[in-house]
């Protein structure tokens, strides 16, 4: 196996502008466990890359309640400072949920001979499981960090979490915890 550490969507405008909101008090809570991680993953040598929104001030998503965010080009569309980020890691902008959809993450990643993506980040529903399912489809092995990620709520985080722990796509996707990761690298 050759993971590459995916972080999805851990960024400024979420965090600065929403502090009070559940999923950030929540995210806050596991920035040291992904910071584990990725210094675990640098020093294997595997990839860490921070998959990050990036809009254009008029984007069709801001036509439904989504307010604009993440803008591209801002301080709002980076990752947070609670992160350790390295030289040598990978920021990929997307422009949609996924971070496959319309960028070079698939390119980057066989470039990179990985088989693997371990996924964190926000949020559970959305960002985190288009980038899961995308990357089964894609033909990656892929694993949610459960510990991890979350969503706007308790409850939509968990009922992710329940659907997918039981995937007839097992072991291709998996739901597992960052330790059960740091003892099968």
């Amino acid at each position: 196996m050759k993971p590459a550490l995916i972080i999805v969507d851990m960024l400024k405008d979420t965090f600065d502008k929403h502090p009070d909101a559940f999923i950030s008090k929540e995210a806050l809570k596991f920035v040291p466990t992904i910071n584990r991680l990725s210094s675990i993953f640098r020093d294997k040598g595997f990839p860490v890359i921070f998959s990050c929104d990036s809009f254009l001030e008029d984007d069709f998503i801001f036509q439904g309640k989504m307010k604009p965010h993440s803008i591209r080009g801002t301080e709002g569309a980076k990752v947070i400072d609670q992160l350790d980020k390295e030289p040598g890691d990978i920021v990929s902008e997307k422009p949609r949920f996924s971070a496959f959809f319309k960028t070079d993450m698939d390119r980057t990643l066989r470039n990179l001979d990985c088989d693997t993506v371990v996924i964190a980040g926000i949020a559970t529903h959305i960002c985190v499981l288009s980038t899961l399912i995308d990357a089964v489809s894609l033909d990656f092995k892929a694993i949610l960090l459960e510990d991890c990620c979350q969503a706007h709520s308790p409850g939509i985080h968990n009922g992710v979490i329940q659907s997918y722990e039981k995937t007839p796509l097992y072991p291709l996707m998996r739901v597992m915890s960052s330790e059960e990761m740091i003892k099968i690298i």
